[in-house]
């Protein structure tokens, strides 16, 4: 009998280690500036850990005109990383070369290629109060993610393009989708044989957007891009044909706290054949934004599992996040 309970005791422990455990909802929140958006999560193979960079907007300014938008520039990259995939922490600032960069950080894309790390950053010089300005992305290369070398200013034909996302081509070379401002802020392809010379093919939508990326999942390519009204989603079998999908992502608000704002910016990452979509929230719907005027500024990452239903992207954004930690552990 006691050997009988002992394996009894045995077993419920194993079921109890194992036990689904959700990230908590927010999975991150910028603990120096309140402002995290635009992630992009990597594996960084000499810490042996997972790592978040992110737009650190400076989200506890107040300024005295609310059409002010200096609180958005300026902005340094940030990093967070984890142990265990759910908790994450701060891990303080990116340092990048001041002779490609500038007082204004966006949107790290960041591609583990070949044993090198290759970061396409958008680089706004100077702090504006409106959103005008130059805007460019810069290619910088790094094998720890923290000391970075400038590989070249991404020539894309216009001055103002931010947001990139690159793949390795089906077909060869480098593709290369991003953000045209100048063009009606129309999300354009671009391919490069070397990752240095670029040829802009066009528009891949007649949508304007922001903040595409492209990944494969599911025995197809995927494109997923904020409308400023939900996530644009895209499907093709060779990342160069594309359909879209009838429903929007992230449309509307979720029902929980910090999550009762549209998703925006997304990011994905794709582990062991499960799909994982990480995004931001202004928190303009919490309660403290009824007693400060500002609150609406401060953004929070979430995290919701992609699935595939009749062929396309679906997710629940009110279901309980998913547990990351069986992908995104340390290792």
């Amino acid at each position: 009998m006691k050997l009988v309970a002992s394996l009894a005791l045995l077993a419920a422990l194993v079921g109890c280690a194992t036990a689904p455990e959700p990230a908590p909802r927010p999975l991150y929140r910028d603990p120096v500036l309140d402002g995290a958006a635009d992630v992009s999560v990597v594996f960084n193979r000499g810490l042996k850990r997972w790592e978040m960079f992110y737009t650190n907007r400076r989200a506890t300014l107040r300024l005295d005109d609310p059409k002010d938008v200096s609180w958005v520039h300026a902005t340094p990259i940030g990093i967070a990383t984890t142990d265990d995939g759910n908790h994450w922490r701060a891990a303080g600032e990116a340092t990048f070369p001041p002779e490609c960069t500038g007082a204004t950080l966006w949107a790290p894309g960041i591609q583990d290629f070949d044993g090198t790390y290759h970061l396409w950053l958008t680089v706004v010089p100077g702090v504006h109060k409106s959103w005008s300005g130059e805007r460019r992305i810069e290619h910088l290369t790094s094998t720890d993610l923290r000391t970075w070398q400038c590989a070249g200013r991404v020539d894309l034909g216009s001055p103002k393009v931010i947001d990139a996302s690159v793949i390795r081509a089906p077909q060869g070379g480098w593709r290369m989708w991003f953000k045209d401002e100048q063009a009606g802020s129309k999300l354009k392809v671009a391919d490069s044989p070397d990752m240095k010379t670029w040829t802009v093919r066009g528009p891949v939508t007649n949508l304007p957007g922001e903040g595409p990326t492209v990944f494969q999942f599911a025995g197809k390519w995927w494109l997923v891009a904020d409308l400023w009204k939900g996530l644009l989603v895209l499907r093709s079998d060779d990342a160069q044909r594309w359909e879209e999908q009838p429903a929007r992502l992230l449309a509307g608000t979720g029902q929980h706290p910090t999550d009762r704002a549209q998703g925006q910016h997304p990011g994905v990452n794709v582990v062991d054949g499960r799909a994982y979509l990480f995004y931001f929230t202004h928190q303009s719907g919490e309660p403290e934004a009824k007693a400060d005027d500002r609150w609406h500024q401060r953004t929070v990452i979430q995290v919701a599992e992609l699935q595939v239903k009749d062929g396309w992207l679906t997710l629940d954004r009110n279901a309980p996040p998913p547990d990351l930690r069986p992908a995104f552990r340390a290792r």
